[in-house]
């Protein structure tokens, strides 16, 4: 195997390792945003439960923030939730910032 051969293999398995990585990221992200807005929609338990896998599912239909936001917004208008959109944006924002931190991973990284 030559050089150039496994420089490729490293970086092939850099890749995969980042890749896994923000999925797992995204998957806490969503489960915190997921705590966050049940709680402020009256949700306990079982149906609490059910509503985090809900966003994560969301998530993995369409990844990255936007399918979140959307279906967050669109269930605090169902339950009479007082609160503007940007400041679901930036709840998200701030909850991504504090799965990175869990997961170890570096908050300036541009993923996500």
């Amino acid at each position: 195997m030559t050089t150039f051969d496994d420089r490729e293999h490293a970086f092939e398995a850099h890749f995969a390792f980042e890749e896994e990585l923000e999925f797992k990221v995204r998957a806490r992200r969503d489960r915190l945003v997921g705590l966050w807005a049940g709680g402020l929609m009256g949700l306990k338990d079982a149906e609490l439960e059910a509503y985090v896998a809900s966003l994560v599912h969301a998530d993995l239909s369409t990844p990255g923030t936007e399918e979140v936001y959307q279906k967050v917004v669109a269930d605090f208008g169902r339950h009479s939730v007082a609160i503007r959109p940007q400041e679901v944006r930036a709840r998200i924002a701030e909850l991504t910032v504090e799965a990175r931190d869990h997961m170890g991973v570096d908050a300036g990284a541009d993923q996500l």
